[in-house]
């Protein structure tokens, strides 16, 4: 697999039923800055996934590191912005996979010169 920034991007469950909400909740989410690094979460690749119900919604979020010293209040203002964007109880999924530079957006690593 390819380490290239853009190259392994999240796919969205609920991007094929609801673009509009997912599309709200990008916006929302891009408030949310990984105060370590400067970027946003949607701008990392940190949310790798999102469901959304009816009467929940379920966000599937990574971090950087496992032990990022602002990861839980990042978690727990994902999960906030979600609960109020979308105004109906969200949960987090915390994934375990590792964080890599092929989730971040492409074109950011060149703001820290990597590429």
């Amino acid at each position: 697999m390819s380490n290239t920034p853009g190259s392994n991007p999240a796919v969205w469950e609920a991007e094929s039923q609801f673009p509009e909400l997912c599309e709200k909740l990008r916006e929302a989410f891009k408030e949310i800055v990984d105060p370590e690094l400067g970027f946003n979460i949607i701008q990392l690749g940190l949310v790798r996934n999102v469901s959304i119900q009816e009467d929940q919604v379920v966000i599937r979020m990574i971090l950087t590191t496992p032990f990022c010293p602002y990861g839980p209040a990042m978690l727990e203002s994902t999960r906030q912005k979600a609960e109020e964007t979308l105004e109906r109880p969200s949960f987090i999924d915390f994934g375990m996979e590792a964080w890599d530079f092929s989730m971040m957006e492409e074109g950011l690593a060149d703001d820290w010169g990597l590429y």
